[in-house]
């Protein structure tokens, strides 16, 4: 199965979070799981805040690229469509709130699980929570807006 992110035209695959053509990024790959939307991304030592423990910006760009992930993958199915078929979706973050609820673990995998809010227009509203081990350490509500066609192909 394809992630939402395989299906990223080359012009917008360099995301830092989600760009698989950024060699050096996250890469995350998510799903659909019934009417969530998933992914899941284990930390490098690296990523630490403080011995244990993941940096809180990673959390926050791990929501932010899986909301924008999901609202593209919610407006093809809002619009009955396959994620092939073209005009592609793609979406950039209009406002991004996260609320840091415990320290996460860095020797886990990281859950990043996500809910359509709501789709209008060219925006859908995605809220998301982090987790380790079954245990929420962040929720997130990302405002994404639908891209130009014209972004990207400088």
């Amino acid at each position: 199965m394809k992630a939402f992110q395989d299906y990223y035209p080359e012009n917008v695959a360099h995301c830092y979070g989600c760009g698989a053509l950024n060699q050096h990024g996250h890469q995350i790959k998510t799903y659909w799981e019934g009417d969530e939307s998933v992914t899941r991304f284990s930390p490098e030592s690296f990523h630490t805040s403080v011995p244990g423990y993941a940096y809180g910006g990673l959390i926050a760009s791990l929501i932010d690229c899986h909301s924008t992930g999901t609202a593209a993958a919610a407006m093809y199915r809002e619009q009955g469509r396959e994620m092939d078929t073209l005009p592609p979706f793609r979406f950039v973050t209009g406002s991004l709130k996260v609320d840091f609820l415990k320290p996460t673990p860095i020797s886990g995998v990281i859950e990043i699980r996500g809910r359509i809010k709501e789709v209008k227009g060219r925006k859908v509203i995605v809220e998301s929570t982090a987790s380790v081990d079954g245990v929420i350490t962040a929720r997130g509500e990302v405002v994404a807006v639908q891209m130009p066609d014209s972004f990207g192909t400088s």
